[in-house]
């Protein structure tokens, strides 16, 4: 209701139209005698109680014209005992001064008024009304070109604010982009217009005064602005909703995101896992030296290159395991349950299994590598063997089938008699070594020798060969004895010769294969043995010399003999092919071969000594990495069950303990050179030290991955303590209890021990109630609890998280009360990504007061705290 004011200028509240000044009235009326409705009645300021009189309902009296004075001050008395009331201080003013006109002092008590029910409510992060208005004005306008709110009187000149604040909640009502700062005049009566009706916000100032006046009334615009933020109240409720919401979704998409990057690595890495385990598992040889020297350096470059960066990604999986653990523990959600055959003990079983097919396999390698270097020297000394035994064979066969004697002359016969003698001594003393050949050949057989086929074809051609000699050679004697007892002479000394000949010859023979023989020896010990078998050797030959000596006697007393009695011999022995010349030159093969078998036994004495060399370096090294290995172990493990200071002091020591252990890589990586330069000089055992390179790389990526995952269990301590609130003190006692019951000292307490630590805290747990805790604090259902699981137990009850019923009051506020939201709404109170997500999982709503597209929000918010793929 509006009375006419004084015509003495604009009022201090109000507005100014005609060169008339209007103020509101201190009295409202009832609906029923001011004929306006509710929403009118409230004349622009939220909060004023709409009552039927000022005095809690009674009649105002209401004097005709003229009548006395009382009754108009009696009935603002009234007015003002029902402000008094409601805690306004009116102070210096009384029914007279209103009765009598006082515009400055009814002024004033109007805007007192103002304050109490309009402005007086208002508050913005704990701010005074004024300033809590402000702070709002410039939230809401700070994303406007051109508007700068920094006060309630000139800040509002050009109208841009109020259009701003309109534009803000209520878009569609002004193209904000077509406003002028340059146009103040159109710019206020657009958001006074708009404001009045389309916000039912009446007209309290007057764009002429306000552009007119160099600072324009403070109060007045105050009073204004309160208005917008009384309107658009419920949309300051929505947007704390809103904000709520976003925050939930942010963290179930982080979470998500952690979930994805778990499953997909776990997959990544049992992928890797499942095609390495079958070449490891691979065990078919190769047939020559190269390829499996090939094979072996292909299991060093999978040792050193390819299987490093899998250890850290799988003690990297753990820890971002355990951080999503910790963090769905403090954000209220349920725990995180990777696919099946994902879960950390599975991807440990794998590990485990690829350790397992990976243990023999370098050992398998080395024994192929041996055996075929084995089998390359058999097959070599099988092919020296079978080729001096084959150059002998040679023409034998023509020569014994022939039939020279049935036209030889007596002593003719008697030289084929005496040479056939000869040759079956020689056939005799030819036996051994194709027993050899066949020994030889069964050996590579036995040994599975790739080239076997051949190999025995070889030998079956000489041993049948041999048999076939054996049968020609008897069948030739027989012939010969029947025709040698027809003759009379012999000469007994070239037979003689050819007796002695031949078997020295065949010593010869076998001393120049022996001394070209290839060996092969692993230790010191060995090649001392060859060398004591040559110097025996060389001890021999005075004593072969003096058999040569009296070989070559008996051909000079041939010579001698022929030379006496004029014997008719053709200048040859009829019984032997061998000759002196042939004896001599062999005696000085001999001769020349030992000192070149010295040579090369010298040669491989140096290479066992400087394998030993090898081996004391590789465990001098190893003695020392070892125990250091195993003391760095005991000491982290003593560093993460120890309290020393607080969890930053405890984490920047393990941080630069890590740094240190790291610092020791380049010692590991000089015996991983020790031990490629032992393996490449083929060096099979070490006696002097425990170690082996497989002991040490185990120990090591040990010593790294309990490293890292002990920093990981305190910097989630640290995550547990900060978001729930836990002193350092409450964290000593609960290092305290844990150490007292971790009975083993393993940093982790089974079941039994956790159940003790509870019992002596005080909890009365019985069997349904504890297993119930075990599956909180041991969800993969070990048994064991570790000291990250007992902390978020131990402090759970005091966690400030969001929880279910929030989501949904806020999602409801949202919804305008509704039981169900529309993807519209969603889309204009949440950002566009979260709006989506949410419209992407909500469910169709099915109660009796959907309408069609309505979603059900309280089921997705629901399901945000349980088990759901959400």
């Amino acid at each position: 209701a509006l009375s006419p004011g004084t015509p003495e200028g604009p009022a201090s509240v109000g507005h100014n139209t005609g060169g008339r000044s209007y103020v509101y009235s201190l009295v409202q009326l009832p609906p029923e005698e001011s004929g306006h409705t509710d929403r009118e009645h409230r004349g622009g300021f939220p909060g004023w109680p709409q009552t039927h009189a000022a005095a809690g309902g009674e009649r105002l009296a209401k004097p005709e014209r003229g009548k006395m004075r009382v009754h108009k001050i009696s009935n603002v008395n009234k007015a003002l005992d029902f402000i008094a009331s409601k805690g306004v201080k009116l102070v210096s003013i009384g029914a007279e001064e209103i009765v009598d006109g006082n515009a400055k002092m009814t002024l004033g008590m109007i805007w007192t008024i103002i304050l109490r029910f309009a402005i007086q409510d208002i508050s913005v992060e704990e701010t005074s009304a004024k300033e809590g208005l402000l702070l709002w004005c410039q939230r809401k306008t700070a994303p406007y070109k051109n508007v700068n709110i920094q006060n309630f009187h000139i800040s509002w000149k050009d109208g841009l604010g109020f259009c701003a604040l309109i534009h803000r909640h209520r878009p569609e009502l002004i193209d904000y982009g077509k406003l002028r700062k340059d146009d103040p005049m159109t710019n206020l009566n657009t958001a006074f217009d708009v404001a009045e009706k389309y916000l039912d916000i009446p007209k309290m100032l007057d764009a002429e005064d306000i552009v007119g006046t160099a600072r324009p009334d403070e109060k007045a615009i105050m009073t204004y602005v309160s208005s917008f933020y009384h309107a658009f109240s419920g949309a300051q409720k929505a947007e704390t909703a809103a904000n709520r919401i976003c925050k939930v979704l942010a963290v179930n998409q982080e979470n998500e995101q952690l979930m994805e990057d778990y499953e997909r690595l776990a997959s990544d890495l049992l992928e890797w896992i499942r095609r390495t385990i079958p070449w490891l598992e691979n065990r078919m040889p190769e047939n020559t030296m190269q390829a499996m020297q090939q094979k072996l350096e292909d299991f060093r470059d999978y040792r050193r290159l390819h299987k490093p960066p899998k250890v850290q990604e799988k003690c990297q999986l753990e820890i971002n395991f355990n951080t999503l653990q910790t963090k769905l523990r403090l954000s209220n959600r349920p725990a995180f349950m990777p696919s099946e055959g994902k879960m950390v003990s599975d991807i440990i079983n794998a590990w485990g299994n690829l350790e397992g097919a990976e243990k023999g396999y370098e050992e398998w390698l080395l024994n192929e590598i041996r055996r075929l270097e084995r089998l390359d020297h058999l097959a070599e000394k099988f092919r020296q063997k079978a080729t001096i035994h084959e150059a002998w064979t040679e023409g034998q066969e023509e020569v014994l089938q022939k039939h020279d004697y049935e036209t030889a002359s007596l002593s003719e016969i008697k030289a084929l008699l005496k040479k056939h003698e000869a040759f079956e001594s020689d056939l005799a003393a030819h036996q051994d070594r194709v027993e050899q050949i066949a020994a030889i050949a069964q050996e590579l057989n036995e040994l599975d020798y790739y080239d076997s086929p051949s190999v025995n074809a070889r030998c079956q051609r000489i041993c049948d060969q041999w048999d076939t000699l054996g049968a020609l050679t008897q069948k030739r004697g027989e012939a010969l004895q029947r025709t040698g007892k027809l003759l009379e002479t012999i000469d007994q000394l070239y037979l003689e010769f050819a007796k002695r000949a031949a078997p020295f010859n065949n010593w010869m023979e076998s001393a120049m294969e022996d001394l070209q023989d290839t060996f092969i020896v692993h230790t010191i010990e060995e090649i001392q043995g060859l060398s004591t078998a040559h110097e025996q050797f060389k001890a021999t030959l005075p004593e072969a010399d003096k058999e040569r000596q009296a070989i070559l006697g008996i051909h000079n007393e041939i010579a001698k003999i022929v030379q006496t009695y004029h014997v008719n011999m053709a200048g040859t022995n009829p019984y032997t092919t061998i000759t002196p010349q042939e004896v001599n030159t062999k005696w000085d093969k001999v001769k020349q071969l030992v000192p070149q078998r010295d040579q090369a036994l010298i040669e491989e004495h140096a290479r066992q000594q400087n394998n030993e060399r090898l081996r004391r370096q590789f465990a001098n090294q190893a003695n020392v990495i070892g125990p250091w290995i195993q003391t760095k172990m005991e000491e982290i493990g003593r560093i993460s069950i120890e309290m020393h200071g607080t969890l930053e002091d405890q984490l920047q020591h393990l941080r630069q303990y890590e740094k240190s252990i790291v610092n020791y890589k380049p010692k590991i990586d000089q015996l991983e050179g020790d031990h490629q330069l032992i393996q490449e000089a083929l060096i099979f055992d070490n006696k002097h030290t425990k170690y082996t390179m497989e002991h040490i790389r185990v120990g090591w990526e040990q010593l790294l991955t309990t490293i890292a995952r002990t920093i990981n269990e305190i910097e989630n301590q640290i995550l547990t303590r900060d978001a729930k609130g836990i002193s350092q003190e409450q964290l000593n006692e609960f290092r305290a209890s844990f150490n007292h019951f971790d009975r083993k000292r393993s940093g982790i307490m089974d079941a039994e021990d956790f159940k003790t630590c509870l019992i002596s805290m005080g909890y009365n747990l019985g069997e349904s109630e504890f297993s119930r805790i075990m599956s909180v604090v041991d969800p993969n259902r070990m048994g064991l609890v570790t000291f990250q699981a007992f902390i978020d137990f131990m402090s759970r009850e005091t966690a400030d998280t969001d929880t279910a019923d929030q989501v949904i009051a806020s999602f409801k506020v949202l919804a305008g009360d509704k039981n169900y939201i529309l993807a519209d709404e969603l889309r204009r109170e949440l950002p566009p990504d979260q709006a989506e997500y949410c419209i992407a999982r909500m469910a169709p709503y099915t109660g009796p007061d959907g309408v069609p597209g309505a979603l059900d929000y309280m089921s997705f918010s629901t399901a945000l705290y349980g088990e759901s793929d959400l």
